[in-house]
Formats: structure tokens, sequence, C-alpha cells
């Protein structure tokens, strides 16, 4: 079952990777803008006040993320952007993330992050990592099914997570890098 889960994810990987590379820059840049969208009204369904803190924070970030979690470590990757709200620029980036802790499954989750500081958003563009402890339980499949989560970080950052699909159910300590994305930026 493991080596059948890690393979649909490997294959999943490969072909959107090869998928993005037909796709031209700002083919791909709207691709994430979309998500971002959808990322945003999803979190607004269980938090009504999402869009007055991101607009009032000094920058936020979306990202989109697949999740795989092996018995005692857990893998992730992702895209998304971080948005300057003093400057307005977007800024593309991508993200990877280790963990160890108990956990089996594999999900596809969306998470927004609000920055409390303009020191936490600019240490986030430039440096990317983050550390934090997470647990949660996922069972869903387009609309059906639930999930229930919970992060710390140890950041001046809200993070608000929102679970598209998956078979989870995990608890673990993680580190977490982004950066930017060459490609798109």
């Amino acid at each position: 079952m493991l080596k059948q889960i890690l393979a649909a994810v490997m294959a999943l990987t490969l072909i959107s990777c090869a998928a993005n590379q037909q796709k031209t820059v700002e083919q791909r840049r709207s691709d994430v803008q979309k998500m971002v969208q959808e990322t945003v009204q999803s979190v607004q369904k269980h938090q009504s006040n999402i869009r007055q803190k991101m607009r009032e924070a000094p920058g936020y970030a979306v990202f989109s993320n697949a999740n795989v979690n092996l018995i005692f470590a857990s893998f992730s990757g992702g895209y998304g952007l971080a948005h300057d709200n003093a400057s307005g620029k977007d800024t593309y980036m991508k993200m990877g993330e280790a963990g160890i802790g108990l956990g089996l499954g594999v999900k596809d989750f969306r998470a927004v992050f609000v920055f409390k500081t303009r020191h936490a958003f600019d240490r986030f563009v430039e440096s990317g990592w983050m550390v934090g402890a997470h647990a949660d339980a996922a069972a869903k499949a387009s609309d059906k099914g639930g999930a229930a989560g919970g992060e710390v970080m140890a950041d001046e950052v809200e993070i608000y997570q929102v679970t598209e699909a998956g078979l989870a159910l995990q608890a673990t300590i993680k580190g977490t890098k982004y950066w930017q994305d060459d490609s798109l930026n």
C-alpha cells in the first residue's frame, strides 16, 4: 500500500511538471492567481473576515500543497505567491517540507498566511524557513467528507488551512522551506 501511494504521488508530480513546462510564463502565473482566488474563497467560508485581515496586514501568502505521510516521515511540495500590500508586488514561490512524527496518508491542501509584521513578511520572502508542529485528520474527496486541522507556528503569522482532498491522519514536527520561483518572477 505504501509503495502504491508513493508511486501515485510521484506520477502525479511528474505529470504536473510536464504539463507546466508546456505552458507559457503568463499561463503559469494565471494558474497561480486562480488558485489564490479559489483558496481565499474557500477559507472565507470558515473565516468570514479573511479578506479584511489580508488587506490590513503588511503582506500575505497563499499556497497549494500536496502532502505524503509515510509512518514516521512526512514530505510535501507546492507552489504559491506572497503579496506585499505596501508595494502591490506579487512574488511567485515554491515550497518543500519534511517532518517527523506518526502518520499515514496523502492530502492536497491550501493555506493562507497572514503576516502580522513587516519583518515576518520580509523574512518569509527572503529566507523562507518556517518550523512548526502540526496535527490533523482528513478524509475528503471533492465536497464530500471532512477535515480538521491545527497548526502552531513560532512566528508572527496567522495560518488558515483548507483541505481540498485526501486521506490522512498525522502528528508531526516539520520544517518548511519556501523560495522564490525564478521562472515566474
